[in-house]
């Protein structure tokens, strides 16, 4: 079954001049730019977690799997260049899904020019596992990180946030061109992605340059999806305590110099909306302000659980 499926990967996959040796061997070899450094980010995706097999499309789940790290190296400016897939697929069905899930992943791998490089396919009486390394390689300008970010920086955002479980945590566009244009174009200081909630993965960023933030509730881009979800569920949660703290958003935290963040906001070089959310400080710790004033922000989103 699993010498079927090689097969059948090594049918479809297309040819790519930076694979100097790609599936089939112990391990692929790689061309890459001149100077350029390599950028390896890695994220697991498991059945019943990320996604559920008994109502969702393979096809979309495997798009999500290299969408999500493909956001994490636009989080770092970094152009993707190859991806190592790894697949613990359950023994029933085993061989119809993992070409399913290769069939929802490739067409999202050609936009953004990545090369399936390998990878590994295992089998278990268990459910679907799903682990994609995916490799870039940084620009001139480097890779943006997240402890770059100073006491005055504005804080900017792209997209709109909240209610992703609705459907857009597998739709979701990776900003990976937004964020190479944004970076070499403009100052950036630091940047994340929001793939936890925009409270906790600003927070995140935050403890990386040893500084605090304050939002400015009023500014907070809150997606139609988290207003929905709001008027749905009957929890109590405001749209804006779902666009805070939902995650899966996949759009981007970015630190940027006043004057810079200005020429941006003018210029909105970007055809995905950018947003002055608010601002850096060098005091620790997240705050909201609103009309009433300026209170303590705890950090929600979501965090695997274990001990």
């Amino acid at each position: 079954m699993e010498s079927a499926f090689l097969a059948w990967l090594r049918q479809r996959l297309p040819a790519d001049v930076r694979l100097r040796l790609g599936p089939g061997d112990d391990a692929a070899v790689l061309r890459l730019g001149d100077g350029a450094e390599c950028v390896a980010t890695v994220d697991v995706l498991t059945d019943r977690v990320d996604f559920d097999l008994r109502r969702d499309d393979p096809r979309r789940v495997g798009r999500k799997a290299l969408a999500v790290n493909l956001s994490d190296l636009a989080a770092m400016a970094a152009r993707p260049t190859a991806a190592l897939i790894g697949l613990v697929l359950p023994r029933e069905g085993g061989l119809r899904l993992a070409q399913e899930l290769y069939e929802g992943l490739l067409p999202l791998a050609d936009e953004f020019g990545v090369a399936i490089a390998g990878g590994d396919t295992n089998a278990w009486d268990g459910p679907l596992a799903v682990s994609i390394t995916l490799l870039g390689e940084t620009t001139s300008r480097g890779p943006l990180v997240r402890s770059g970010a100073r006491a005055g920086d504005r804080i900017l955002v792209t997209g709109a946030f909240g209610g992703s479980i609705l459907g857009r945590h597998f739709d979701f566009q990776p900003r990976v061109a937004e964020a190479l244009l944004l970076h070499a174009r403009y100052e950036l200081h630091a940047g994340i992605d929001v793939s936890d909630g925009l409270s906790l993965d600003l927070g995140r960023l935050c403890d990386e340059s040893d500084c605090g933030a304050v939002l400015q509730a009023a500014h907070v881009p809150v997606h139609a999806d988290a207003l929905r979800l709001a008027a749905e569920r009957d929890d109590g949660r405001s749209s804006l305590e779902h666009a805070l703290s939902d995650g899966e958003d996949f759009e981007l935290i970015l630190a940027v110099p006043p004057v810079a963040a200005a020429q941006l906001l003018a210029e909105r070089p970007l055809s995905v909306s950018l947003t002055d959310i608010g601002e850096f400080v060098a005091e620790r710790g997240l705050w909201m302000e609103d009309a009433a004033g300026r209170r303590p922000l705890a950090r929600r989103g979501w965090e695997h659980d274990f001990s």
